[in-house]
């Protein structure tokens, strides 16, 4: 109901919009920007919080970028709670960002209501799309037509502990079937546990479509197929039959990371933040990382992305688009992900800055390639609240999978349908 609420007022808002715009025109080609009365064009720009560390960044970033292009200023807005609430409210009374973030998995549903700006007709060939990671760029892509550019990301990665691993004189697995089996080597009672589990869709989905079948088909939820069945099935076995993997709040932790970092996982599969964590809060484990192991003799990983997008009720679109081209071009995007906090989404930059054969970050970056993108339609949030509702239950062995997976698919298009 909200969605068809949200839809119609948008669709008022661009008449009101439309109307005070169509007497101006905008020149989107290499005319400079004007400046009213000799006063530089503010920008906004709105994004969520982040680390001390990560917003030092940005104002680097934004300082740079305002040097070079002293005609346009940029207005940076923190939006610190309900993000997405918070700027689909503002879009809605016209009082939206010029700039924004936006997440993957909240891409589709927007560019559905036509709220953002199509960049095509901006892109000249000196921004070099061929650069982006290709499952990166697709996220914020419809139709042929972009609506954002990604400003960075992480896949997943396995953590290994290696002197658990010397000690059990294990290798580092490969395949999905070797982790199963180092984990029986590595799991101390419960101790330790061989792997450090996600059971959730936001971690699981590439192992559900890994023996061929589709979480989601039609927009609609499809996890109840036998193929997405039998692909998750081994990943709760390892917990209930193996008991060889462990969610953290099995072992008292918070998420995966600490579970790694106390000890008690002697794998992980986690992203690239979970590097600069553990490297301040348990500075003395001995780890490395690898690729995620192949299922079936096929890679897969999870990306997880966000990208800046233009508000197309924009009054200030030239000077938006020199802001998104410079955080998302090589120069911009160098300096953001100069320390590591977030992968730069351009395959030039993270040759530039090491990443590609860093120790650590260089599975990260290999899995770029084929990552499944955490975003598939306009009905994922629902599909993977009913998916994570009824899976917990699986994964505690209150319930069935077959049984579980098909309620929840039921109930998530049933939602859908009513919308």
């Amino acid at each position: 109901m909200f969605k068809k609420k949200w839809v119609a007022t948008l669709g008022i808002s661009a008449l009101l919009v439309g109307g005070v715009l169509s007497g101006c025109s905008e020149d989107t080609g290499d005319k400079a920007i004007k400046v009213d009365g000799g006063k530089p064009v503010e920008v906004t720009l709105a994004g969520w919080g982040s680390s001390p560390e990560e917003a030092e960044l940005l104002s680097q970033v934004l300082k740079d970028f305002e040097d070079s292009h002293p005609n346009i200023k940029v207005k940076h807005e923190v939006i610190a709670d309900q993000y997405m609430d918070v700027v689909k409210t503002r879009l809605i009374g016209g009082e939206g960002p010029d700039v924004f973030y936006l997440d993957a998995v909240e891409a589709p549903a927007l560019i559905e209501t036509g709220v953002l700006e199509p960049l095509n007709k901006y892109v000249k060939d000196d921004f070099d799309l061929n650069d982006f990671e290709k499952p990166l760029i697709e996220a914020f892509q419809k139709d042929g037509t972009y609506y954002g550019f990604p400003k960075g990301y992480s896949t997943l990665g396995l953590f290994y502990n290696k002197k658990m691993f010397a000690d059990a004189g294990v290798k580092v697995p490969t395949t999905w079937d070797e982790l199963r089996e180092v984990s029986k080597k590595l799991t101390d009672g419960t101790n330790v546990y061989g792997f450090g589990q996600n059971p959730e869709l936001a971690r699981a989905y590439f192992i559900a479509e890994s023996f061929g079948g589709k979480v989601v088909v039609d927009n609609k939820a499809n996890f109840a197929d036998q193929k997405v069945l039998d692909a998750l099935q081994p990943y709760v076995d390892q917990h209930l039959v193996d008991k060889t993997a462990a969610q953290p709040s099995d072992v008292g932790t918070g998420w995966t990371g600490e579970m790694f970092g106390q000890g008690k996982a002697a794998m992980v599969i986690e992203g690239n933040w979970a590097i600069p964590y553990l490297d301040s809060t348990f500075p003395d484990i001995d780890y490395g990382m690898a690729e995620v192991p192949t299922i079936k003799g096929k890679k897969g990983t999870m990306a997880f992305t966000v990208a800046y997008v233009m508000n197309a009720a924009s009054e200030k679109k030239e000077a938006a688009w020199e802001l998104m081209s410079y955080l998302t071009g090589k120069e911009g995007m160098e300096t953001w992900t100069s320390k590591g906090f977030e992968l730069p989404s351009r395959k030039s930059v993270a040759e530039k800055l090491g990443y590609d054969k860093d120790e650590l970050r260089g599975a990260l970056v290999a899995g770029a390639p084929y990552a499944t993108v955490w975003s598939n339609g306009t009905n994922l949030p629902i599909i993977f609240n009913n998916f994570n509702n009824q899976f917990v239950s699986v994964y505690l062995g209150q319930s069935k999978l077959a049984d579980a997976l098909k309620e929840a698919q039921e109930t998530a298009n049933k939602e859908i349908d009513k919308q």
